[in-house]
């Protein structure tokens, strides 16, 4: 059977889910699973899980635990990135000195967003390593970029290192299994095409048991949409911005499009607070309440169920599939169970016409023992795709090309093209102030 390595194993992005549906999929009986991650105590908490997990799954598995990369790297058929360099501090620390700059959430893709420049850096440098290693270790490998940032990720590896087996992986396509479950329709009996790219995706085709599922959108919004609102949390995939999207545009914005967890796009949302209020948006507490504070939780749950020999893994997780994409993929691949998947891939073949086809796109895969196979989409509203090209393809475009010629001048372009800049001086002392945060050692030196 296959080995999977998974290199970050005990983050808070590898989640528990991972775990389990690994533990739940019979057909990946017997093969080897090979946890990587330097905190030790997070290595040790993932391994006992979910070797007392499959325990009680009654699954054999070849579990193994390593600090080593390259060591857990030897005969893997399928590498996992997970890890997030600098952990959630070092973004917090670049976000508190951002907002003292006059930069704020909402459209603020390169800093306030968890895909800020200087935790990009890192990052790219990690992803760059391992494609390195696996090439060199396991080139027939499937490297599966997990952690963001995404579309960077697999626009620049993939140019560079073009025979790799690469994908990228977003939870965010399962927010259209949210939009059926909110207006009464059963996601399993929903077909749908979702085209974009990473933390840009649209609903374009909506089916229901074969009909066009967009009018009985409509009647809900229509009829019940109200009343939800009034119920509703802030940053809702259904609240009042996410159908102010869908009013303009004709498509409806799917997972993190104008999520905060994908930048909070577009920044009219939050020009203000009372902007916010009247769209019932609130990024800050976002990050803070859910994300930051929910991962903190996920990953203490996973320590004390681990240390808690006494009891069973499954009475604090039941035994059920998660809807992540990473071990379907697996199964997919390594089992010959074709599946079609929303990936990250490279547009080469114009999956997304306007796109360009060097960049990266989010679009269903056909999935199989034959490998990963885009499948051509109907594309997007024209003024969808311009967005996409400003605010998405542009950013990223110049984030790489610093990334690649080290110029601290192309660093403050990126910085420029922030909707919160209101001036170059602003800009450069954001710059400035960021490289000097004790961390960014290796990022000073690069753009020196």
């Amino acid at each position: 059977m296959a080995k999977i390595s998974i290199i970050g194993a005990g983050s808070a992005m590898f989640s528990l889910s991972l775990i389990k549906d690994i533990c739940l999929t019979p057909s990946l009986e017997g093969s080897v699973i090979s946890f990587m991650d330097i905190d030790e105590q997070r290595l040790n908490s993932a391994y006992s899980l979910c070797e007392r997990y499959a325990k009680e799954a009654n699954i054999r598995l070849v579990l193994e635990k390593t600090t080593d990369r390259r060591e857990s790297l030897r005969g893997a058929d399928f590498v996992m990135l997970a890890a997030l360099i600098g952990g959630h501090q070092r973004l917090k620390d670049g976000w508190e000195i951002a907002q003292r700059h006059g930069y704020r959430f909402g459209g603020s893709l390169h800093v306030m967003h968890d895909e800020g420049f200087w935790i990009n850096f890192d990052q790219l440098r990690l992803m760059e390593s391992v494609m390195q290693d696996v090439l060199e270790i396991c080139p027939n490998a499937w490297y599966m970029l997990v952690s963001n940032p995404v579309m960077a990720g697999v626009t620049y590896l993939q140019r560079k290192y073009p025979q790799a087996k690469l994908a990228g992986f977003c939870h965010g396509s399962n927010g259209v299994r949210a939009v059926a479950e909110v207006i009464g329709l059963d996601p399993e009996h929903i077909t749908y095409e979702i085209p974009g790219v990473n933390h840009f995706i649209w609903l374009t085709e909506f089916r229901y048991k074969g009909e066009d599922a967009f009018p009985i959108l409509d009647r809900w919004i229509e009829e019940k949409s109200a009343a939800y609102i009034e119920e509703c949390g802030t940053c809702d995939w259904l609240g009042p911005k996410a159908l102010d999207l869908y009013k303009k545009f004709g498509v409806f914005p799917i997972g993190d499009t104008g999520n905060p967890g994908g930048g909070a796009w577009p920044a009219w949302h939050h020009a203000d607070e009372e902007t916010e209020r009247f769209y019932k948006e609130d990024p800050q507490a976002w990050w803070r309440d859910l994300y930051f504070a929910g991962g903190a939780a996920g990953v203490e749950k996973i320590r004390q169920v681990s240390e808690n020999t006494d009891e069973n893994v499954m009475d604090s997780y039941p035994p059920e599939h998660s809807t992540e994409p990473m071990i379907p993929f697996i199964e997919a691949i390594a089992c010959d169970v074709p599946r079609v998947m929303i990936l990250n891939i490279l547009n080469d073949s114009n999956y997304v016409p306007g796109i360009p086809l060097d960049f990266q796109v989010e679009i269903p895969c056909y999935v199989s023992g034959i490998g990963v196979q885009g499948i051509k989409t109907k594309g997007l509203p024209k003024p969808v795709i311009q967005y996409a090209l400003r605010d998405r393809v542009a950013p990223v475009e110049i984030e790489l090309q610093a990334y690649e010629s080290g110029s601290y001048e192309d660093l403050v372009q990126l910085i420029l093209m922030d909707p919160w800049t209101r001036s170059e001086q602003q800009a450069r002392a954001l710059l400035d102030e960021i490289l000097q945060m004790p961390s960014l050692t290796a990022m000073r030196q690069h753009f020196n």
